[in-house]
């Protein structure tokens, strides 16, 4: 695999990218200005010391987006969409509304992993959440986590006039 012939326009500022400042152009220039001096693509790899694959994807890249290439994209994901969405989101809160007995835990106070758990156990996730992402929805609630932690309420009928002789 090989990069398509250069124009002279191409090949001026593909030796200019070779003094860029950001790392990212000038390996990408190095690559393609290898690959048209004709030098395969195992060699450039070990020269360079990257993957193979890594070669053939600059190369795919230039053939795509021409000189563009040598400007690195933005990493974020194109699309954000939460997992928990708003149905899903009434079903955290009554979660939170119980406790954790109820679903087979051994504790009484909802923990950052134990709600992930029981998210997924239930099937509204399909992979256990991390806490940023517990995070996240319950603050879409209008509540925050020291707020939903303490939502538990005892089956003891004495249970507000022990809670309230605590804050006292």
């Amino acid at each position: 695999m090989f990069v398509r012939a250069l124009t002279i326009d191409e090949r001026r500022q593909l030796e200019h990218g070779r003094r860029s400042r950001h790392a990212f152009t000038v390996r990408r220039c190095q690559i393609l200005l290898a690959s048209a001096r004709g030098e395969r693509v195992s060699h450039i790899a070990h020269m360079l010391g990257c993957a193979t694959q890594t070669v053939r994807n600059v190369i795919r890249d230039f053939h795509c987006r021409g000189l563009a290439s040598l400007t690195a994209e933005s990493r974020r994901p194109k699309t954000v969409r939460p997992v928990i969405d708003a149905s899903k989101s009434e079903a955290l809160r009554a979660l939170l509304h119980t406790s954790p007995p109820l679903h087979g835990k051994p504790t009484s106070l909802w923990t950052w992993a134990l709600v992930a758990e029981v998210l997924c156990e239930q099937g509204l996730t399909p992979q256990r959440l991390s806490r940023e992402a517990i995070r996240t929805a319950i603050a879409r609630l209008g509540v925050k986590w020291q707020r939903a932690k303490d939502w538990i309420t005892s089956p003891d009928p004495q249970y507000l006039r022990k809670k309230s002789s605590w804050n006292e």
